[in-house]
């Protein structure tokens, strides 16, 4: 079980964890095309606990699956999923076809909605061990915590240096980005509820610009705008949606590290102006 710890003073909360200390490590491993053991792999299904949810043909616990959720073997809290973005062992949104991308947005709607009365619903991908990913296959989480606790989450920010926009959706790097080339994918409509009430239509829509936004960013790295300070030629990033009424996407590129300056002041330093970054991304051919 998942033990809450709050400190009085700021009305932050710790979440203590010990199992997460036991989740395997492929960073760790030699062989990079183990994919006969990765327990995400098409044909390695009894290798996972028994799934939940699937997108696809096939009976459960078995191939022909599209995308797939199991429970996390190693959770945080007490309700937490993996979602397997596809049974390619290597190749995540940003290059799946957008048709995919769709069912993967299709499963984080479905799944939130599974779990909308349970708590306050969190879906997040880390994509690169340097994000904190501990296995190389493509996947995101959903993780569920209680209503009492307080996160420290930020709100939606206003909309400013517009990178794309299409019928639902603006793409843009807010006045207050932390992180340098930092994306937000935000409804036009302000107030339309939880990412729950996303519909059909808008995920469509939505799995266009996301895809678009991560390829910006791929594209803005390789072209050298900003040096990454993990290994070169990887793509590292994190993203999340945010679990409020007036929910966004927050892809943060982990361009930089936070350092000493960061944890001792609460500040962010962030070393490329947002409007440069809207810019730059905007003229991105991709």
């Amino acid at each position: 079980m998942a033990k809450y710890v709050p400190d009085i003073g700021s009305r932050r909360w710790v979440i203590i964890s010990p199992g997460r200390s036991l989740r395997p490590n492929q960073e760790k491993k030699v062989d990079t095309d183990a994919s006969h053991m990765c327990p995400f792999c098409e044909g390695n299904e009894k290798l996972t606990p028994p799934e939940l949810y699937r997108l696809g043909g096939g009976e459960k616990d078995a191939p022909g699956w599209r995308v797939r959720v199991v429970p996390n073997k190693y959770p945080i809290t007490d309700m937490h999923e993996v979602i397997i973005h596809s049974p390619d062992n290597e190749k995540d949104i940003e290059d799946l076809p957008v048709e995919h991308v769709s069912k993967i947005l299709t499963a984080y709607r479905d799944r939130y909605r599974a779990h909308d009365d349970d708590g306050q619903v969190l879906i997040f991908c880390n994509h690169g061990f340097a994000a904190g990913a501990s296995l190389r296959h493509p996947h995101s989480q959903l993780v569920v915590i209680p209503r009492q606790i307080n996160l420290d989450a930020v709100a939606r920010e206003p909309v400013a240096n517009v990178v794309e926009d299409n019928t639902y959706f603006i793409t843009y790097c807010p006045d207050f980005s932390q992180w340098p080339f930092e994306v937000w994918i935000a409804p036009k409509v302000e107030g339309g509820g939880k990412f729950s009430a996303v519909g059909d239509a808008e995920i469509t829509d939505l799995a266009s610009v996301l895809q678009h936004a991560l390829r910006r960013i791929r594209a803005a790295q390789d072209g050298g705008y900003l040096r990454s300070v993990h290994e070169a030629g990887v793509f590292v990033y994190n993203f999340y949606i945010s679990h409020a009424d007036n929910w966004f996407i927050r892809i943060t590129p982990r361009f930089v590290h936070r350092a000493g300056f960061e944890l001792g002041t609460g500040l962010n330093v962030n070393v490329t102006d947002p409007t440069e970054a809207a810019k730059i991304l905007r003229e991105m051919n991709i």
